[in-house]
């Protein structure tokens, strides 16, 4: 049975007045419906939406939405990668009650509705100068650890998908590679480039974001043997 969204807007009543403030319930899969996108050249636009949602972001398979008046996020697959929303949601579901991870609260075809995270991801940490600490660093190994020993192998872990809440905490977004068999070694570089590096007295604090895109660009697709240096970013 499928959960219903409560959206507060105006309606259209009978003797056409505006009735302010109503309720009208919309299931997630209709507001996931609601967004048509386009994406060329690895931009994408969004071309329509229900008013109730806010754009946050998107990503290689993604675009993520607020719902509004709730402390949720849907994340809806692109048409290409629409079997990316049945792995994460798996994954999720496994990692259901782990507070370092959102809660998904509901899953379709193409999309996920799971708890939405207020804070900063590391990324935009560095780009706005907000330090980031060893107990940071710790929790979110702590994080990556309780994922392991639920039979998952944590990949794909880089700055955009590690958040720092408004709480102070560590929150871990994006699992749709935790069941991945390979050895993925990014956080392994990341935590060598903070001790080596960032948290040398002279290494700035705070990065454009260009920089930090050019330099992750030059890893992943140029330079890889340049190891924990570049994947840092």
């Amino acid at each position: 049975m499928q959960k219903l969204v409560a959206c507060m807007y105006n309606i259209q009543t009978e003797n056409n007045e505006q009735e302010k403030g109503a309720v009208c319930l919309k299931s997630t899969a209709e507001l996931a419906n609601s967004i048509k996108t386009k994406v060329h050249k690895n931009r994408v636009t969004v071309l329509e939406k229900d008013a109730t949602l806010t754009f946050i972001g998107a990503g290689r398979s993604a675009v993520v939405f607020k719902v509004s008046s709730e402390k949720k996020a849907l994340k809806v697959f692109f048409p290409d990668c629409i079997h990316i929303a049945k792995e994460e949601a798996a994954i999720y579901n496994i990692l259901k009650g782990n507070n370092y991870f959102p809660q998904i609260h509901e899953s379709g075809d193409n999309f996920l509705l799971i708890d939405y995270i207020e804070g900063d991801t590391l990324f935009e940490c560095l780009t706005k100068g907000i330090k980031i600490t060893e107990p940071f660093i710790s929790e979110i190994d702590q994080a990556l650890l309780s994922a392991k020993q639920e039979g998952l192998n944590p990949s794909d872990i880089h700055l955009r998908n590690i958040i720092l809440t408004t709480r102070g905490d560590i929150k871990l977004i994006d699992v749709a590679r935790f069941r991945q068999t390979k050895n993925c070694r990014q956080w392994k570089d990341l935590k060598k480039a903070f001790t080596r590096l960032y948290k040398k007295t002279y290494f700035p604090k705070k990065i454009p974001g260009f920089i930090l895109n050019a330099i992750s660009y030059l890893y992943k697709k140029r330079f890889p043997q340049i190891g924990f240096v570049l994947e840092f970013f």
